[in-house]
């Protein structure tokens, strides 16, 4: 992502979005945007502090094959977390 583009472009694109109630930040550039408290904090810690995000916010690991070893270390996520965002993206949730 060029530096440029999040403040340039995201607030624009999101007022043209209906209104919603869950966002889905994918990666650390997006969840240190929309996350400023946790400025700092490891993925592992913001994933296990995902109950003060909702129901505004959902950080989750970007899906590169980086991700894939973190998923190995911390079972715990796709276990206990993964559920919940299932449940909350169901629609009629």
């Amino acid at each position: 992502m060029k530096p440029e583009c999040a403040p340039t472009w995201h607030d624009r694109v999101i007022a043209a979005l209906p209104v919603r109630g869950l966002t889905l930040l994918v990666g650390s550039d997006a969840q240190t945007r929309y996350l400023p408290l946790i400025k700092g904090q490891s993925l592992t810690e913001r994933a296990a502090g995902l109950q003060a995000q909702l129901p505004s916010y959902f950080p989750l690991p970007h899906p590169s094959w980086r991700s894939a070893g973190w998923m190995k270390h911390n079972p715990w996520f796709e276990a206990n977390l993964l559920p919940v965002l299932k449940h909350d993206v169901r629609p009629g949730a």
